[in-house]
């Protein structure tokens, strides 16, 4: 099926932004909102993923599709410009690596429980997607496995999910062979890197000792070459991916995700979408992660191309300088650095600072009048300079995964004049459930209304205190179904009962809706603690509203119902910490002065200066003393 972008609407009412369906409200729940501006797609009529990549092939086969920067020397360490492959290249890349695929699982050198499993297990780089294309278009299931599981989850989930063929880089091909004992699931390992033939013939041996062959992506792909078939059909129900949660207190969850699943999704993200023809994205965020995943799915369906960065954040910039992209997905930490850093270099003393400090009122007032966030003077006379840092090309940046603050948000959508959204999602729909609308002046410190693929409720949380009939908003546990969302956890009946709920998904998030239909996270369900004086605390509620701060990377709240107060562990992000110290102490230090920021937070006048700060956000969002 062809698929197409929906036009954002000429004339859009902001006012209502989502709409309640009528005859749905029920005692303890709110109605149902939709999307006010498309509705609710039609259910009966859903995409699969070889679909996705077809509707970009159809485009133009000859464009762009997949790039990256091959390493020029190791000292000093360089790296060139962009090389890419095409989706023709990409095509017959993907129907070779199939076909190599479904030739073992049908000769039984590999083997499958009730699916097909193939584990992934690398950064972001091209082969991450021709490996997934290949599985889409032949009927396997993928596996993205990430270092932040650690090694206890990654020997979990080859177990768990049967994983029989692990595709990697050559620097985890040692911890799998030496987890192999444990696994007894996993036949063959293939390496991305190519691999010298003394360490070819050492990790061959190796493997032979634990019944686990070793093979390079070439090789693979060459037989794949010699046994070559068409792709397979898959149909909407097909499972197509099993997506593992990081459990913090238990095993990770592996969410079951379909073929209508990811690519209604995609589709939904195509609502309002304006793109250049084979405009590109930059691939930072890891490819295991649902958000990243569903951002270059939507990519293939219109036919853009996706530019891999290197790998090395501290090279962020110049990758995104080197490609230019026009969308650029993120996360807070991110964002929050980029304006850090914008502000560094804007608030000094002197004309340049003046002249920034006026831009930027003069550009906030007119967005938060108007909705307009270009300004032909102040454009080029003060923030081409901060467009040009993601590489001047920007169209679209999002932000998802976290809180970030409305004045971070507002200022980024004035000094990089483009359309920023934040949005809301999880693995179980797929990192779909809503976003703000562009152009809206203040939709700030929300996540907007409903994607259109989706619709929500809100359900009383009489245990926090939280209902529907709360004034001046309804208040409640945000609960969403569409055909975005998952109906199982792999091998999980517990969890899954716990999570769906006649057929809706129970986030676990506490959200209320504003009179424009916009929602907006408030709180976490469950995550209470009370401290010994009888007061109650949502330790997740507070970790939140902290980590908005640009000082804050991370935090952590621990409460101990024995004691009367918090303790946070707190890591700060370098470019906000370095200007604080330089004025607590009285000496310029720079955010890359890594021993001197390390030295200069043991001082208890930094400590202290920090705390001023994180209270002063806290009675900005009237936390309790």
């Amino acid at each position: 099926m062809t698929i197409t972008t929906i036009p954002f609407p000429d004339k859009c009412n902001y006012n209502i932004q989502s709409i309640a369906v009528p005859g749905t409200k029920c005692p303890g729940q709110t109605a149902h909102y939709r999307n006010a501006f498309y509705g609710l797609v039609d259910v009966n009529v859903l995409p699969t993923l070889p679909d996705v990549f077809d509707n970009g092939y159809n485009i133009n086969p000859d464009c762009r599709l997949l790039g990256h920067r091959p390493l020029v020397s190791t000292n000093p360490l360089k790296f060139g410009p962009y090389v890419w492959q095409t989706y023709k290249q990409v095509d017959g890349r993907r129907r070779r690596i199939g076909s190599a695929l479904h030739r073992l699982f049908s000769q039984g050198e590999l083997q499958g429980e009730d699916l097909e499993t193939v584990g992934i297990w690398s950064q972001n780089r091209p082969e991450w997607q021709l490996v997934e294309l290949a599985l889409h278009a032949y009927n396997k299931v993928g596996v993205g496995l990430y270092d932040t599981l650690g090694k206890d989850s990654v020997e979990y989930i080859i177990n768990h999910a049967h994983l029989s063929i692990i595709f990697t880089t050559v620097d985890h091909i040692p911890a799998l062979l030496k987890l192999a004992p444990k696994v007894a699931a996993m036949k063959m390992i293939v390496s991305f890197d190519s691999l010298s033939p003394d360490a070819r013939k050492a990790l061959v041996a190796w493997g032979e000792t634990v019944g686990v062959q070793v093979k390079e992506f070439s090789e693979f792909e060459k037989y794949g070459e010699e046994h070559l078939i068409s792709p397979l059909p898959v149909s909407p129900d097909t499972v197509a991916s099993l997506c593992y949660t990081s459990g913090t207190t238990s095993q990770p969850k592996g969410v079951v995700l379909t073929h209508g699943n990811l690519a209604s999704s995609a589709y939904s993200n195509m609502f309002g979408m304006d793109y250049p023809p084979n405009g590109s994205v930059l691939s930072y965020l890891p490819l295991a992660h649902i958000y990243e995943r569903v951002v270059e799915l939507t990519t293939l369906a219109i036919g853009g191309c996706i530019g891999f960065s290197t790998g090395d954040n501290l090279r962020l910039l110049e990758d995104a300088q080197m490609l230019k992209p026009h969308f650029f997905p993120a996360v807070p930490r991110v964002l929050n650095r980029v304006y850090q850093s914008a502000m560094a270099a804007g608030n000094v003393p002197g004309l340049k600072g003046a002249l920034f400090r006026a831009a930027v009122r003069a550009k906030l007032d007119q967005y938060h009048a108007t909705g307009v966030s270009t300004h032909p003077f102040w454009d080029a006379l003060v923030f081409r300079k901060v467009r040009a840092v993601l590489g001047g090309n920007l169209l679209l940046v999002s932000t998802g995964s976290a809180p970030i603050s409305a004045e971070v948000i507002d200022f980024l959508k004035i000094a990089l004049f483009c359309e920023i959204t934040e949005g809301y999602g999880m693995t179980e729909n797929c990192g779909v459930c809503t976003h703000t609308f562009k152009a809206d002046p203040d939709c700030g410190g929300t996540i907007g209304p409903p994607q259109p693929v989706n619709e929500l409720k809100l359900v009383d949380v009489s245990s926090m205190n939280y209902t529907v009939e709360d004034k001046p908003n309804p208040r409640g546990e945000l609960c969403v179904r569409g055909p975005n969302c998952f109906t199982r956890y792999y091998k999980d009946e517990k969890n899954t009962r716990e999570t769906l709920k006649d057929g809706w998904i129970h986030t676990g998030d506490v959200a209320e809706v504003d009179p424009q239909g916009r929602f907006k996270i408030v709180d976490r369900v469950k995550n209470i603690m009370k401290l010994s004086q009888g007061e109650y605390v949502a330790l997740e509620k507070v970790e939140n509203m902290y980590v908005a701060c640009p000082l804050v990377q991370q935090i952590f709240v621990h409460g101990d119902s024995m004691q009367s107060y918090l303790l946070a562990v707190l890591v700060p992000d370098p470019v906000a910490l370095a200007p604080l110290v330089s004025t607590v102490l009285g000496e310029k230090i720079t955010s890359d002065d890594i021993p001197a920021l390390e030295k200069a937070i043991k001082d208890p006048r930094v400590v202290a200066q920090v705390l001023t700060v994180l209270n002063k956000e806290a009675k900005k969002n009237r936390l309790a003393g």
